[in-house]
């Protein structure tokens, strides 16, 4: 396989599965506000994921639950303002799409209407194929998510990895698979092991995004407020923070707090 690294002016869901095909990794990254993703893409990150781990990260929930289909089109709008280059793909969250593919059809829609987005993500294999069918055949690209799905931690009750037993490595084969057949352009696969991820990467022909599912997927996504240390009490194996923001930010702070309190802050260089 080459590895040569062709330049894309605009990721699409073309891109990803060439990507694969000539052994270019993929880089992906949450993001959730036009700040942060307009420093995301101007980093050449191939896509965002406007995530429901917004639920956590920005509104402070325990799980990914909470949050409304109304809140993830609102941080889509954001982000989109934001990116020239990255393909943007959006969660739509728990309870727009499991039980009605009408209703995961409408959710769809409107995320990709009002907030200009360019796909969506579902979390789920042979459970929510009808859903995966409608969305598809509106024209709407769909990524998929197996492995540890976190709409349904209740289900499982633990954020421990998934698929280590046999029957249901084999149903995840499956469901990759025929989420593949469907049509979806590219599969999450998050929190199982490494050999069962390389199984997988190679036998369907679009690609795999890996959160905690090893070197063998095609592509790798992170939090961006993991990746930058802005979070600390999560610390999962799978994780590698770049930077200890947490800190750096806790520290710039307090020193901003101490500058005022003794009247260092404004100087005569600081005022008008």
């Amino acid at each position: 396989m080459s590895t040569a690294k062709k330049e894309y002016k605009r990721v699409t869901v073309k891109s990803l599965v060439d990507m694969k095909k000539h052994g270019e990794k993929i880089s992906m990254l949450t993001a959730y506000d036009y700040s942060m993703a307009k420093i995301v893409d101007s980093a050449n990150v191939d896509v965002i994921l406007v995530g429901d781990s917004a639920s956590n990260v920005m509104a402070g929930h325990e799980t990914t639950l909470p949050i409304t289909l109304d809140q993830m089109i609102y941080h889509a709008t954001s982000v989109i303002r934001a990116v020239e280059r990255a393909l943007v793909v959006v969660d739509i969250p728990f309870g727009s799409y499991q039980s009605d593919p009408k209703e995961a059809l409408r959710s769809a829609i409107r995320i990709m209407k009002e907030s200009g987005a360019h796909a969506v993500k579902l979390e789920g294999g042979v459970e929510i194929k009808e859903s995966v069918k409608r969305i598809l055949n509106a024209g709407i690209p769909v990524m998929g998510h197996l492995g540890l799905t976190p709409q349904s931690i209740y289900k499982f009750g633990t954020y421990t990895v998934r698929a280590k037993e046999e029957e249901e490595a084999k149903k995840l084969i499956e469901d990759a698979k025929l989420l593949e057949k469907l049509g979806c352009f590219a599969i999450v696969l998050e929190k199982i092991p490494a050999d069962l991820t390389k199984k997988v990467s190679e036998s369907i022909s679009i690609p795999t995004i890996g959160i905690g599912g090893g070197k063998h997927a095609d592509g790798q996504v992170l939090v961006i407020h993991d990746l930058l240390g802005m979070t600390h009490e999560f610390n999962p194996r799978f994780l590698r923070r770049y930077m200890n923001l947490y800190e750096e930010m806790g520290s710039a702070i307090s020193q901003y707090v101490t500058d005022v309190k003794s009247q260092d802050f404004p100087n005569d260089d600081e005022q008008y």
